[in-house]
């Protein structure tokens, strides 16, 4: 027994190294070094937690737990760094938890995939072969030390309780030290809003319990909470910002789509910078080109998704709230009422339909599209699978169901708001050869760039066949067309910046590139050739479109986090994941704060270059935290549906 308890101390002095190790690794991935201030915190909690398992674990299993929580931290550390290589934050326990959506994208999360992330696990086999060798040993000693063991069994069982006892007194002594510090180092965060900044000072163990409780505290304040009076902070803190020039109905385009059906278009991984661009004298976009010369064009939109990716965007668009960026919205808030688009259009008499070809059950989608209240959603059963991508079906196909669905409600005199959601541009943008519609030179050829612009070539082309098909149902002079993407399609590892400018020729920037997305709206009779100069986001997507509509959110009572961006003379938005909390685009720059905003950095949108005096920003910086907070405060408080499951 007293050899087994000597063998033991080792295990937790092995697992301890093994651990810290592997937690230095996950620093460097993290943060591009070890960061040294926050190292005694994570070690200070790999020492509370090999501590707990010392206590609950009989001396016989020690071994097999110390072995499992070995691999079960190794799992925990490999996902977060895959997680952060995508998001660039920090995961906590609760969005870990939609790890179960990775089948559903593996051929993108494969794409993540680094020889030196699996390098968490490389000491696990050696552990299993040190341990088969010294059981090969033991069995060759056995006979030779049972009376060994049978004379040390007398000398020491008379004293070996007392010093089990004291044993476990100084191992519980040693936890609650290591838990107090780490108290302490969690209370030192509490002042810093940027995750990444956060995690690094307080340590990975101890972000997860500063996570879980902020989301205590949240949840505590939204129980003594009141949606009337948060709506009553979320209208004063508006009125306190100058936004507007020409406000609610005084916009020269209010009401020009009045009564005409809505179709809008979440274009999968779609970025900015394709609109107008040619390649070899071929443009990539021709369709939407066109569109964004007869319509509005805004190339100052950017993603503020969370963990949710697509989904969270289709929640923004429906809703104008913020995502609060600790789970998928369709996740945290499916079993909610959401006052929506669709709900705000059946008010007005039409009908709300939903196309996606993947299937509902996806990011809890069959949760969110009757929270948002959707009359009819249409999924993978509904079409036919050309086998365009892993996810099956094409945007063709979808397109052509969706005008047969959309045809009926016409035949029915009803106006139809209808969402598609498209996906043959989704990572890793893999197009069948004869589906391609350009031509690509030699040098992008085969590449992850080349395999992007002829992804987007053809969710254009596809869009294509969709206005075709409006037009041969008789349903494209009255219907308004709203086009935007869901978020970022290339990673800097996979394409870095340097390879865009000296490949397509356009100044790229690896926060405001790829965080810009397009937004274009075409109103048929009306040629508005418009580019506007407003910043943007997908919380003003739903203002906009109701604008134009002629549907005053003031009048209907529709509270609306984001502005219409015809009717506001500046604008910011927010942006929290991705980039840390307080991180903000106006019409000027982006802002991301460090430990907060004095020692936060700006670069200009129109320029690409570093702004050093930041002071000006401070007030946009005060605005928009509180307003996303309120956010969150206001979506948590809403009712819930009393069929929800």
């Amino acid at each position: 027994m007293g050899n087994m308890i000597t063998n033991n101390r080792y295990k937790f002095i092995e697992t301890f190294v093994l651990l810290g190790a592997k937690l230095l690794l996950l620093r460097t991935f993290f943060y591009g070094g070890i960061a040294v201030q926050g190292l005694p915190a994570e070690w200070l909690s790999v020492v509370a937690l090999l501590c707990l398992i010392e206590l609950v674990t009989p001396v016989r299993g020690k071994w097999g737990v110390y072995f499992a929580f070995n691999l079960m931290m190794s799992m925990v550390f490999f996902a977060a760094t895959v997680y952060f290589a995508y998001f660039g934050t920090v995961p906590t326990y609760a969005v870990l938890s939609g790890i179960n959506q990775v089948p559903e994208v593996k051929a993108s999360v494969a794409s993540l995939l680094r020889p030196e992330q699996f390098l968490y696990f490389v000491d696990l086999p050696v552990l299993v072969g040190i341990r088969i060798v010294q059981g090969l040993q033991r069995r060759g000693q056995g006979d030779r030390v049972v009376g060994l063991r049978s004379v040390q069994g007398l000398s020491f069982r008379t004293d070996r309780p007392r010093r089990g006892l004291w044993r476990k007194v100084a191992i519980l002594s040693v936890m609650v030290v290591c838990l107090l510090l780490s108290s302490l180092y969690i209370r030192t965060g509490k002042a810093i809003d940027n995750e990444l900044v956060r995690a690094e000072n307080v340590g990975f163990f101890n972000f997860q319990v500063d996570a879980a409780i902020r989301n205590q505290e949240e949840e505590r304040l939204i129980a003594e909470g009141n949606l009337q009076e948060t709506v009553l902070k979320i209208q004063q803190l508006q009125n306190s910002y100058p936004y507007q020039s020409t406000p609610g109905q005084g916009s020269p385009y209010f009401g020009v789509a009045e009564g005409m059906n809505v179709i809008v278009i979440q274009m999968e991984s779609f970025q900015n910078f394709p609109i107008h661009l040619q390649v070899d004298g071929q443009e990539v976009t021709p369709v939407l080109n066109q569109l964004a010369q007869e319509g509005v064009y805004f190339p100052q939109v950017y993603q503020q998704i969370g963990p949710g990716n697509t989904s969270d965007a289709e929640f923004m668009s429906n809703t104008s709230i913020y995502p609060t960026a600790t789970a998928a919205m369709s996740t945290s808030f499916g079993d909610r009422e959401l006052p929506s688009l669709p709900r705000l259009l059946q008010a007005h008499g039409y009908a709300a339909n939903t196309f996606h070809i993947n299937d509902v059950t996806f990011w809890d989608r069959n949760r969110l599209y009757p929270a948002l209240n959707f009359d009819q959603y249409y999924d993978k059963p509904s079409y036919t699978n050309d086998h365009f991508n892993d996810f099956g079906a094409s945007d063709e196909e979808m397109y052509r169901v969706g005008i047969e669905k959309l045809a009926e409600l016409k035949a029915q005199s009803k106006p139809f708001y209808a969402q598609f959601v498209t996906t043959s541009s989704h990572n890793p943008f893999i197009v069948p050869e004869d589906q391609r519609h350009i031509k690509l030179p030699a040098d992008l050829e085969g590449t992850m760039l080349g395999n992007y612009i002829t992804a987007i070539n053809y969710t254009d082309y596809a869009i294509g066949t969709l206005i075709e098909r409006l037009k041969e149902a008789g349903m494209w002079e009255n219907t308004m067309l709203v086009f935007y993407g869901d978020h970022f399609g290339l990673q800097e590892k996979d394409v870095p910046a340097a390879e865009i400018q000296e490949k397509l020729g356009v100044a790229y920037d690896e926060r405001i590139s790829r965080f810009n997305i397009p937004l274009l709206i075409h109103v048929p009779g009306q040629t508005m050739g418009e580019v506007s100069p407003r910043t943007g986001g997908q919380v003003d997507i739903l203002p906009t479109i109701t604008g134009l509509l002629g549907i005053s959110l003031k009048d209907e009572g529709f509270v609306a986090l984001g502005q219409d961006l015809l009717s506001v003379d500046r604008n910011v938005i927010g942006m929290r994941y991705y980039l840390p909390t307080g991180s903000f685009f106006n019409d000027e720059v982006i802002f991301v704060p460090g430990a907060g905003f004095d020692d936060g950095s700006a670069v200009s949108l129109d320029s690409l270059q570093p702004v050093t005096d930041l002071e000006s920003y401070r007030s946009d910086y005060e605005y928009i935290t509180e307003l996303m907070r309120l956010s969150d405060e206001y979506v948590k408080l809403l009712p819930k549906r009393g069929n929800a499951n």
